[in-house]
């Protein structure tokens, strides 16, 4: 039996969960860092704002990987490379081209210190993110696959401990040097994992009940 060339070739449908959460996830990946550049104050605990981000960065690649697969999961974060290196240079260009003479100088100087930043603090997020966020997924399946039936056990192990091996690569390559970073890496570290014990459990099953809803969704 042959095909005709010019029939067009059916594409491999993608499921609703999966275009769902790959939009998600690029918008989480561009807004990380700009929140970054607030520190919040929770309690005796301070941590900068990208952290809220983040963390739904590695919820949704945990929801992915528990719906999907590991491969699939691992695609995700790899292609989210795609919108943070994008939008860095779009920054980049930005702040290069010059500004109307009738913006507000108050207003220019906020965006240019919110927006801009250094090459290691740049190279510290992208390392960051990509070694971090495939270990929490490598660790969710891992545990999945040796017979963790406890969803928000895999979610918060992973969690724990990708966030602290984020928090040793960012402030690493972006501080060290500069000056004593072992304080603000004590501060960072339990902040991060006090977080992700209390919003990962409950959000991972939102997020993969989301997903089974859209999957069983006619359209």
């Amino acid at each position: 039996m042959t095909t005709d060339p010019e029939t067009p070739v059916a594409a491999p449908a993608i499921r609703p969960s999966l275009f769902a959460f790959a939009i998600f996830y690029g918008g989480m990946v561009c807004i990380a860092g700009v929140l970054g550049n607030k520190q919040v104050a929770l309690g005796p605990l301070a941590v900068e704002a990208g952290i809220f981000a983040f963390l739904l960065l590695v919820i949704t690649s945990s929801a992915v990987a528990e719906l999907h697969g590991r491969t699939i999961a691992n695609k995700l974060v790899v292609i989210g490379f795609v919108p943070l290196i994008v939008s860095l240079l779009l920054t980049l260009t930005v702040l290069a081209v010059p500004a109307s003479p009738e913006m507000d100088p108050a207003r220019l100087s906020a965006f240019e210190t919110i927006m801009g930043g250094t090459p290691r603090i740049w190279l510290g997020g992208i390392l960051a993110y990509g070694i971090s966020t495939l270990l929490n997924v490598t660790i969710f399946t891992r545990l999945k696959r040796e017979g963790g039936k406890l969803l928000w056990f895999r979610s918060a192990v992973a969690s724990v401990l990708s966030q602290i091996v984020d928090t040793f690569i960012f402030i690493g390559v972006a501080f060290y040097g500069v000056f004593p970073i072992a304080e603000l890496l004590a501060g960072q570290m339990l902040a991060k994992v006090v977080l992700s014990l209390l919003l990962v459990p409950p959000l991972i099953y939102l997020f993969v009940a989301i997903g089974r809803r859209l999957d069983r969704t006619p359209y």
